[in-house]
């Protein structure tokens, strides 16, 4: 497979299975951040928009995605421009910046899972999402996630599952 996987799978201290991705940007944190919170700059990158209230308990509305229905989650904790993390369906997704010393930003994403057998679908939709994310991050024109990804997410799929990561999950849009 020529695909690259950058994400790992690791089941957390607590037991829960998770898939993590980290990147570095030549952007400073507070750009990254915005990458991050903002409605227009995630639309560009994440797979529904994301309008959220950026206090802890705050509301966040998910809309835009052509595989799954609109719907609320809750911010579970922020510190700007840090740290954020939020519910989304029956997963948790924590974003950690940090700067890297050379005015650049560490940005990482752990995607907290709520079944094990997601973890080759949502890491497969990560790196096409990511893709997206890495384009906009060095100012290249790109169409978003939706966007024909289809064929790239389906080798990444196929890259994960050889690789071993769990999988089996329905994944929306084609199941």
């Amino acid at each position: 497979m020529s695909t690259e996987l950058t994400g790992t799978y690791r089941p957390l201290d607590d037991g829960r299975p998770a898939v993590r991705f980290s990147r570095t940007y030549a952007h400073p944190i507070e750009r990254v951040w915005h990458f991050v919170t903002d409605p227009d700059e995630l639309a560009q990158w994440f797979p529904s928009r994301a309008e959220m209230e950026l206090r802890p308990g705050g509301t966040v509305r998910f809309s835009g995605d052509p595989n799954m229905p609109e719907s609320t989650g809750r911010v579970i904790a922020v510190d700007p421009p840090r740290h954020l993390c939020f519910a989304w369906g029956g997963d948790e997704l924590h974003f950690d910046l940090a700067e890297t010393g050379d005015g650049g930003t560490r940005f990482t994403l752990t995607n907290v899972l709520s079944a094990e057998n997601t973890a080759a679908r949502n890491g497969a939709g990560w790196e096409v999402c990511l893709g997206a994310l890495d384009a906009k991050a060095r100012g290249e024109k790109n169409q978003g996630p939706h966007s024909g990804a289809s064929a790239a997410w389906k080798e990444f799929y196929e890259g994960y599952v050889e690789a071993g990561i769990p999988s089996g999950a329905p994944v929306p849009g084609l199941d």
